[in-house]
C-alpha cells in the first residue's frame, strides 16, 4: 500500500530554479504525496506551476559581496528559519528538499535544526553558492551532471547523479525522430536566449544568417525570441534577407517549437541543456560570461564534447564565426542528424522520476495512522510578515 507523505520544496524564484522543482512536485504528486513549495515572491508569481500544491513565501537574505548588506540579510535568513520551522509543525514534512537560489535556505536551515531529512538539487555543472554552503549537511546531493565543479570530493558518497528534470511536453519529443531534412526541405532554426541573453543573438544571428550560402539560406524559417526593443529591428533585418521570420518577446509553445526544429541556437541555461539533450536537438550554443561562476560554460561541457553541440564564447560570436559553424553543421551530409544523436545520448529524461526515488528514500517511514501525514494538506498559507 502506497502510503502519503508530505515533502517541502524549496527555490528561488527564477526558472531555472522553480521548472525543476515542479517538475518533481508534479511527480512527488501524482505517487500520492503532499507537496509545499518555499520560495520568494517573484517565484510565486510565476504562471502555470505549483498550482496544487501549498506555497509559502518566505524572507530570504542575499549575501552579497558588500558587507553592509550582511546584517540585514542574516536578519531576514535568520526570520525565514523561523517561519520554515512554524511550516514544519504544523506540514510534518519527510524531507526538504533546496533546488537553489537564496530562498532555499532559510528552509533548509529550519529542517537542519529540527532534524528533518534533507537533500539539495544542482542544476548547473558548478555548485551555487547556497548549495555550496550547504552540501557538508545535507543527507543527499543530487545533480544533473556527471562533473561539478566546486563540490568537494569528500562528499562523494552523499552525491546522485540525476539530471536535470523537464516538462512532460519536452519528453514526449524524446520519442519523436529528427526532423525530416533533404537538400530542398524547409531549414528550421529556432534561436532561445531568455532576458538576459537575447539581445546579443538578436545582433549576431540575422548577420550570421545572411552570410551563408544561397542555396542554404533561401530554405531558412526563423523563431526567434527577442527583447521588446531588439525586435522591430530584427524583424527588419530578416525582411531584408527575404528570410522567414517568426519573432516574439516569449514563446509558451516552447516544446513545439523544439519539436520540428533542425538546430537550435541558444544560451546554456542549465533547463536549456536539459531540453535539448532530452529532446535530442543539436544547438550552437553562446554561454552567457556574466553568470555566476560562469557555469554556463560549465554547463555546455558535456553536450559540446560529446559532439550534440558547437559552443562560440561570447568574445567570439560574430557573424562570421556564426555562419562557419552553421555551414560545418548544416551542409555536410548527415552531421546533423548525427549531433541530434549525440545530443539525445546526453539526456537524462527520467530525472524527475529518481529525484523523487532519492527523497522517498531518505525520508523515515510514514506511520500509517498519522492523520497529518495522510490527511489532506493543510490550507496553503503565506508565511512572509508571520512573526517568528
Amino acid at each position: 500500500m502506497s502510503i502519503s507523505r508530505h515533502f517541502v520544496l524549496a527555490a528561488g524564484g527564477t526558472g531555472g530554479h522553480m521548472i525543476p522543482a515542479h517538475a518533481v512536485a508534479e511527480e512527488l504528486m501524482a505517487r500520492g504525496h503532499h507537496v509545499a513549495l518555499v520560495t520568494d515572491e517573484r517565484g510565486a508569481k510565476i504562471p502555470g506551476i505549483f498550482d496544487k500544491a501549498q506555497v509559502h513565501v518566505l524572507p530570504a537574505g542575499r549575501m552579497t559581496s558588500n558587507p553592509k548588506s550582511w546584517p540585514g540579510a542574516l536578519k531576514a535568513i535568520l526570520a525565514g528559519r523561523a517561519m520554515a520551522r512554524r511550516l514544519n509543525e504544523t506540514f510534518r514534512p519527510t524531507a526538504v528538499v533546496g533546488f537553489g537560489g537564496y530562498p532555499a535556505m532559510p528552509a533548509l536551515l529550519g529542517a537542519l535544526a529540527d532534524g528533518i531529512p534533507t537533500a539539495i538539487h544542482e542544476q548547473n555543472a558548478v555548485l551555487g553558492r547556497v548549495n555550496r554552503l550547504l552540501a557538508g549537511r545535507v543527507d543527499a546531493i543530487a545533480t544533473a551532471y556527471p562533473l561539478v565543479e566546486r563540490l568537494k570530493d569528500k562528499y562523494a558518497d552523499r552525491v546522485h547523479l540525476i539530471g536535470n528534470p523537464v516538462r512532460e511536453e519536452i519528453k514526449a519529443l524524446r520519442e519523436e525522430e529528427f526532423p525530416a531534412l533533404t537538400d530542398e526541405s524547409v531549414f528550421r532554426v529556432l534561436v532561445i536566449g531568455g532576458s538576459q541573453g537575447a539581445t546579443i543573438l538578436s545582433s549576431v544571428v540575422p548577420d550570421g544568417l545572411g552570410m551563408l550560402p544561397l542555396s542554404l539560406r533561401r530554405r531558412l524559417q526563423v523563431t526567434q525570441q527577442c527583447r521588446a526593443e531588439d525586435i522591430e529591428r530584427v524583424r527588419k533585418l530578416y525582411a531584408d534577407l527575404e528570410i522567414p521570420a517568426d519573432l516574439a518577446t516569449y514563446f509558451n509553445d516552447v516544446p513545439e517549437k523544439l519539436g520540428w526544429s533542425h538546430l537550435v541556437i541558444a544560451r546554456a541555461g542549465a533547463s536549456t541543456l536539459a531540453e535539448l539533450t532530452c529532446a535530442g536537438r543539436p544547438a550552437i550554443l553562446v554561454p552567457l560570461p556574466s553568470a555566476m561562476d560562469d557555469h554556463q560554460t560549465a554547463n555546455a561541457r558535456e553536450m559540446t564534447e560529446a559532439g550534440g553541440a558547437r559552443t562560440i564564447p561570447q568574445a567570439r560570436f560574430t557573424a562570421v564565426e556564426l555562419a562557419k559553424q552553421m555551414q560545418k553543421m548544416a551542409m555536410e551530409p548527415g552531421a546533423l542528424q548525427n549531433a541530434a544523436k549525440r545530443a539525445r545520448a546526453c539526456g537524462r529524461p527520467d530525472a524527475a522520476r529518481d529525484m523523487a526515488d532519492l527523497l522517498e528514500s531518505i525520508g523515515p517511514a510514514p506511520i500509517v495512522n498519522d492523520p497529518v501525514r495522510v490527511g489532506p494538506p493543510p490550507t496553503s498559507l503565506n508565511l512572509q510578515g508571520v512573526p517568528a
